[in-house]
């Protein structure tokens, strides 16, 4: 593991891959749920440079889409969530429960897909920040509301971010 620290018009966002060059975590300073930065490995910022360029472009150039190699570490639920999240296009929400019948899981089970959400360890590029509420309400971003609206606000093109 091997890990960089890249400025954003979020704050630093800490890149951690591995040793394949595979993205395995993407986090916001004071994220919740952000592993022990011990466990990062040597910080070697040259290292994951299509990460760094592709949020360039995300932030400042335009780009929609990513597709750097990712290594997304948990169970097979949040995994199955994680990928269905960048299913979500670009500059639009769904809901917690809408994620959760994308899934064919059972009705009520939008708290589930909201607790993996919550675990996604590759925010931005794995798109947590696109499921809202059943109301279309903001609700909880491990990286904080203000930056869930941020993000949101930046992809409707309402805000241009700075940075």
């Amino acid at each position: 593991m091997t890990y960089a620290v890249v400025d954003s018009p979020l704050g630093p966002l800490t890149l951690v891959g591995t040793d394949a060059g595979e993205l395995t975590g993407l986090y916001m300073d004071q994220q919740r749920y952000r592993p022990e930065q011990a466990g990062f490995g040597d910080r070697d910022d040259a290292v994951l440079p299509a990460v760094a360029e592709q949020l360039d472009e995300y932030f400042h150039h335009g780009r929609t889409t990513f597709d750097v190699p990712l290594h997304l570490v948990g169970t097979p639920f949040q995994r199955d969530v994680w990928v269905a999240l960048q299913d979500i296009p670009y500059g639009t929400t769904t809901t917690y429960g809408g994620l959760a019948e994308t899934l064919g899981l059972r009705p009520g089970s939008a708290r589930a897909v909201g607790l993996a959400n919550g675990k996604n360890p590759i925010s931005i590029i794995v798109p947590c920040h696109r499921l809202v509420g059943s109301t279309g309400n903001l609700t909880g971003y491990g990286g904080g509301i203000e930056r869930k609206r941020t993000l949101l606000d930046h992809e409707r093109g309402e805000k241009l971010l700075t940075g």
